[in-house]
């Protein structure tokens, strides 16, 4: 089965936006990643969709994304976001207080995802206002497109706001983190090279 219109249009639109700010590493790990999207996947078995209530946030995060620096992306996000199955970060409890239901991720391309593959991890993180993720590591690098406001920490540089104007670059190993503001939702692409 080919892959959906509706991914191909948000690959194709978040390419095009990660060429326009990428520079160095973050340049670096998004080629990557795009170069590979471009071969044969699995076969798609496209999971039914889920909502979970921080997608409430999604709307008004796609209606302040498609008037910014990205709004093509945040468009074409906005045709395939009803489609995803929306899940918390493994290991959450409802006893982990705002985060429990402020936030959502979605995997468009990867294991388990919208497009199962092996080789790549492409995804999407809703979190409402003033809910912040949690500090983490995992082995392969990592890049962010941000489609809203946001702040992103990592342990060598701090907390940065990149504006919508730039990539978050997260090197494999290192302690990172994001929050969104006290006052508006945080949306996010996030892309990873699975494998060598």
């Amino acid at each position: 089965m080919p892959r959906s219109a509706a991914l191909q249009d948000l690959l194709d639109a978040a390419a095009t936006a990660c060429r326009e700010v990428a520079r160095g590493d973050s340049a670096r790990v998004t080629e990557t990643v795009f170069a590979r999207a471009t071969r044969d996947g699995t076969q798609p078995h496209r999971v039914p969709p889920i909502g979970l209530p921080a997608c409430d946030w999604l709307a008004p995060a796609l209606a302040a994304a498609a008037r910014g620096p990205h709004g093509g992306v945040a468009r074409a996000f906005a045709t395939l976001a009803p489609q995803l199955a929306w899940t918390r970060r493994a290991g959450t409890t409802p006893n982990g207080g705002a985060f429990w239901d402020g936030h959502a991720n979605a995997v468009l391309c990867g294991p388990a995802g919208y497009e199962p593959r092996d080789d790549i991890l492409i995804g999407a993180t809703i979190m409402a206002p003033g809910v912040q993720y949690p500090e983490h590591d995992h082995p392969p690098e990592e890049v962010y497109l941000p489609l809203s406001q946001g702040e992103w920490w990592n342990s060598a540089r701090g907390w940065m706001d990149p504006q919508g104007l730039s990539l978050i670059c997260n090197p494999p190993g290192i302690r990172h983190s994001m929050r969104a503001p006290a006052a508006a939702p945080l949306l996010a692409l996030w892309f990873l090279p699975l494998g060598g």
